[in-house]
């Protein structure tokens, strides 16, 4: 299915992050930011935490979960 062809809907991808890249494991058009729970599209994907397995929408939304997981320890 092709994004200019009507009914098409976006869906959240799963996605298994690695040191600078990632594998789709279940196709989509977007992830979840960990922080805000916002939408981001595959193609705007830059902040990513392979510890965590979790996306960031920038990176501040990158640094408030770094600092979360450094207040857990």
């Amino acid at each position: 299915m092709n994004i200019l062809d009507s009914g098409f809907a976006p869906s959240e991808a799963k996605i298994r992050y690695l040191d600078a890249d990632y594998v789709v494991v279940k196709p989509g058009t977007f992830v979840r930011c960990a922080i805000t729970n916002a939408p981001i599209p595959i193609e705007d994907l830059a902040y990513w935490s392979v510890d965590r397995q979790e996306a960031y929408v920038d990176a501040q939304a990158a640094f408030t979960a770094y600092q979360r997981s450094i207040g857990e320890k």
